[in-house]
């Protein structure tokens, strides 16, 4: 048994008992003073701060020797879990790794890598990074680091991260095996600053139809953003689709930035309210680049907090199109106020609340593990697969600027509802999926002929060049040869999306999202029918006159 983790086990409820429920009253004399027998104490403190004053008290008279700062550690998720389930402590040596992601950039040597055979292999290197300048190419193997061994002995790709990434400036020794070399390749790299994208991709899907995908709301993503713009109208790009699908929100200026692009001057884009924080609305200021182009944005149950100020602004604006299926419901705003010994509390200060004045925030008074469950919740009610499952609160009843209904209480519903396609599973293609089996067939067969395919250098190039290869046959002997039982209904009713899955696979091998994504699509119902609304000529005043 852990003696000093069954202490703590012990001391903490009767912390929190005692500080919660108040069942415990200290006096207010100057200083600690005692009186009675050691069968009967009564130990007085200061009443200005009654946890301090508890901590004391355990930390000078418990029986055990007691780490004050651990339990302190322990104690203030506990509190603040009582709150709400978007205000969360984050210890000191965790800040960096939590901020590094909305940041925009870490301290590494610019490799993207996955796990082949227990082997670090290079998928891609940051063009003018580190690796790069120092010659590391994709299809590498990194078997050392420092000097340590870390091939074949069974690492996470967690503690490998841990082992390249450092402080801009810090060197890290690698040694890497290629494929046309017997031995070992030595670098000393000097990590840099390595930019975390958060646009994933950017692309016509067709002469007039552009698409961008949106993974997070970082530091950088509205100059991404914009970039990204400029490049599809260079195209002719009159109709744009913003995919926000999966995408948990980051920070709320920047959604209000990209909102910004499509609205007119005096538009409400959002207003912010708490007990501390008065109303503050947001309009926009007619500035924007995008104004006059038609727009359609994608949303899931993954899409949170900025994701549906931005599109909570366009559909209540009667911007335009929302297709997909109903929104996370994150309407907190958070602040990250940082404490004394390097950690911090990233604390909800305000709700938001979209132009026509709906709270986006789903209930959370039944706890946080019901507030986290709830996407199963509706999974199991048929949500993901019906419109008509979803049940609203009429009494959160409001308009858009064209009279159309919407409702509050939780999370964004499109105007096109796009259930989950389903009908291509089997149980053939979940143990092939679950497995790794596509995905590394895939990393396998763009290694072996990586010479060859890097000569396309577009999706569509080399996804012309894969249809005429033998890919699933193969693919379907990898499996066997990984223990996967071939079954021949289950082949025929998933071969078109494994056929898609491995192409956007190699694809990604080999022209990272610039090829996974236009293939994947072929396959993306919700994209789909985002291109089919688009150029029916569905615009979203259609839609406001059939729904008022």
């Amino acid at each position: 048994m852990n003696y000093k983790n069954s202490v703590k086990q012990i001391i903490l409820p009767i912390v929190l008992a005692l500080v919660l429920v108040g069942g415990y009253l200290l006096g207010k004399a100057s200083a600690p003073s005692r009186e009675g027998t050691a069968g009967n104490r009564l130990f007085i403190y200061p009443q200005t701060n009654k946890i301090d004053a508890l901590l004391n008290l355990i930390e000078e008279e418990y029986v055990d020797t007691i780490n004050k700062n651990e339990l302190v550690e322990s104690l203030i998720p506990e509190i603040l879990k009582n709150l709400d389930p978007h205000t969360v402590y984050i210890p000191a040596e965790d800040l960096q790794e939590a901020n590094q992601e909305l940041e925009g950039n870490f301290g590494g040597i610019g490799v993207q890598f996955s796990m082949q055979d227990d082997t670090v292999m290079v998928i891609s290197v940051v063009s003018g990074g580190p690796s790069e300048k120092l010659g590391i190419i994709p299809g590498d193997r990194i078997i050392k680091v420092n000097d340590s061994l870390i091939a074949g002995v069974g690492l996470g790709s967690d503690k490998v991260v841990g082992m390249l990434r450092g402080d801009m400036g810090t060197k890290v020794k690698v040694g890497v095996l290629r494929r046309d070399r017997p031995e070992l390749i030595d670098f000393e790299i000097t990590r840099g600053s390595i930019p975390v994208y958060s646009v994933d991709v950017s692309y016509m899907i067709t002469d007039s139809i552009g698409y961008i995908k949106v993974s997070r709301f970082g530091r950088n993503t509205y100059q991404e953003f914009l970039t990204a713009l400029a490049r599809l109208k260079a195209y002719n790009c009159q109709s744009l689709v913003v995919d926000l699908r999966g995408n948990s929100g980051g920070y709320l200026d920047i959604a209000i930035s990209m909102t910004n692009e499509f609205l007119n001057k005096g538009d409400l884009i959002v207003y912010t309210e708490g007990k501390s924080s008065p109303r503050q609305d947001v309009f926009a200021n007619g500035l924007g680049s995008c104004r006059d182009i038609r727009l359609t944005v994608l949303i899931d149950e993954f899409s949170a907090s900025a994701s549906e100020i931005f599109a909570g602004a366009i559909q209540d604006n009667d911007r335009g199109l929302l297709v997909g299926r109903r929104s996370f419901g994150k309407g907190l705003v958070q602040q990250q106020i940082a404490l004394p010994d390097g950690s911090a509390i990233r604390l909800t200060v305000a709700r938001y609340f979209t132009p026509s004045g709906r709270g986006i925030q789903k209930p959370y008074e039944n706890g946080v593990e019901d507030y986290h469950l709830d996407i199963l919740s509706r999974f199991e009610h048929g949500e993901f697969y019906e419109a008509d499952s979803i049940e609203f609160d009429k009494s959160l009843e409001f308009s858009t600027v064209n009279g159309r209904r919407v409702f509050g209480g939780g999370g964004v519903m499109p105007d096109v509802f796009v259930p989950r396609d389903t009908t291509a599973f089997s149980d053939y293609y979940f143990e092939i999926r679950d497995k790794g089996v596509l995905y590394q067939y895939a990393l396998k067969y763009a290694d072996d002929n990586r010479i060859q395919l890097q000569r396309f250098e577009t999706a569509e190039a080399l996804k012309t060049h894969l249809d005429q290869q033998a890919l699933i046959e193969d693919m379907v002997r990898f499996a066997g040869s990984q223990g996967v039982e071939f079954n021949t209904n289950d082949f025929n009713r998933s071969k078109r999306l494994m056929e898609v899955e491995l192409k956007a696979y190699i694809a990604r091998n080999i022209l990272d999202n610039d090829g996974f994504y236009p293939i994947i699509g072929g396959i993306d119902e919700v994209l789909k029918m985002a291109i089919q609304e688009i150029q029916a000529g569905h615009d979203i005043l259609e839609f406001s006159e059939s729904e008022k």
